[in-house]
């Protein structure tokens, strides 16, 4: 087997190197150490950038510390307004609906319209019932104004009855004595029986009389009798007009208009539906709106109204608005819930509390961007 030529098998050369074989690469040649002058002069720049670093992260800190050591911000905060609600006086079926979901409307904008033909029917008894009362109290002035002259009339009449049942009974009286008087041959039984018995009806005439003078005597009271009618028929007219209002008035209910300018939110009726009284059918958005914010009560110490607000809105970033504090609720939330708590009762652990602020708008709002009620924002309050 032949024996593979190997590198030992190649002519050296003088220097030592194989000939025939590739040269090795030099060693490179290591990087020489600044000498110690150029270290010193390095050294004064590096603390220059570090000093003027520090420097300037200093003064932008003391600046932020003093634009921001004034202000007191929430993002607990949220755009607030007057929602009214909106339901019919009166039941019925609605047969006209004259708005749409979030549509803005004027005041006395007529928003729906109900079935009226039983108002209408009611209306028309109010005005029957009223001029029936009109023309019974009619008849009992006549009445009254009558009785003021007939019952002095009559007592008069009664009075001239009496004295002449009793100028009667003279008269029979004297018939009687003069019969009684004459011998028996100058007068006949029949005679003083007939004296006796003219006597006797005089007598019942003159009582009769007197029961009339008595009937007829309390002039006073049968006018005011008269005139009291007349009172009572006039009680009814008025209680006849009020029926006629409330008819009236239920009526004008079949139409139910917007009782201020606002967008019409939260609709849950249309044509056909069923309503009745106190039923919420929609709601009235009005376009005041403002901001109420729950400041933590170590918020409050230099709060004050009237207190300038920058107000940022979350759903609009570019929408800038301006304001000031208008008032600070005089109650924390939490005691106005529907379980307040009970500090006197259990353990007590402190919890910082949260007072409501208003804060009303000033400027920044935009008509293309309404603000809805319940939007989150956030409002910085400059306490001084």
């Amino acid at each position: 087997m032949a024996k593979s030529r190997s590198d030992t098998d190649l002519p050296v050369a003088e220097d030592g190197s194989t000939q025939g074989a590739p040269a090795k690469a030099a060693p490179a040649p290591e990087p020489s150490a600044p000498p110690p002058a150029a270290k010193k002069k390095r050294r004064p720049i590096v603390w220059i950038v570090l000093l003027a670093l520090v420097g300037g992260l200093t003064f932008t800190g003391y600046e932020y510390w003093l634009a921001n050591r004034d202000i007191e911000d929430t993002d607990d905060a949220f755009v607030d307004g007057n929602a009214v609600t909106i339901s019919p006086q009166v039941s019925g079926n609605v047969v006209s609906l004259d708005i749409t979901d979030n549509q803005f409307v004027k005041k006395d904008q007529p928003l729906i319209h109900i079935d009226n033909r039983q108002y209408v029917i009611d209306v028309e008894n109010a005005k029957a019932n009223l001029a029936t009362a009109e023309g019974q109290y009619a008849g009992f002035q006549y009445a009254a104004e009558v009785a003021k002259k007939n019952f002095p009339a009559q007592l008069d009449a009664a009075k001239a009855q009496l004295q002449s049942a009793q100028a009667q009974v003279i008269r029979a009286q004297a018939d009687y004595d003069r019969q009684k008087s004459l011998p028996t041959r100058a007068t006949t039984q029949q005679e003083v029986d007939a004296a006796t018995a003219a006597l006797r009806q005089a007598e019942a005439q003159v009582a009769q009389a007197q029961a009339q003078v008595e009937q007829d005597s309390p002039v006073h009271q049968r006018i005011g009798q008269a005139e009291a009618s007349v009172s009572q028929f006039h009680g009814q007219i008025e209680q006849a007009k009020a029926r006629l209002d409330q008819a009236l008035l239920n009526l004008s209910w079949t139409i139910v208009q917007a009782p201020q300018d606002g967008w019409i939110t939260k609709r849950n009726v249309n044509v056909g539906t069923y309503v009745t009284p106190g039923q919420q059918i929609f709601s009235l958005v009005s376009p005041q709106v403002w901001i109420t914010a729950n400041f933590k009560e170590s918020q409050l110490a230099h709060m004050r109204a009237g207190q300038p607000v920058d107000i940022t809105v979350d759903a609009y970033p570019d929408l800038k608005l301006k304001g000031h504090v208008d008032s600070l609720q005089l109650g924390t939330g939490s005691r106005f819930t529907a379980f307040p708590p009970e500090n006197a009762t259990g353990n007590f652990v402190k919890i910082v509390q949260r007072v409501p602020v208003k804060i009303v708008i000033d400027s920044g709002l935009d008509p293309k961007l309404p603000l809805s009620l319940g939007l989150s924002v956030e409002p910085r309050v400059k306490v001084q």
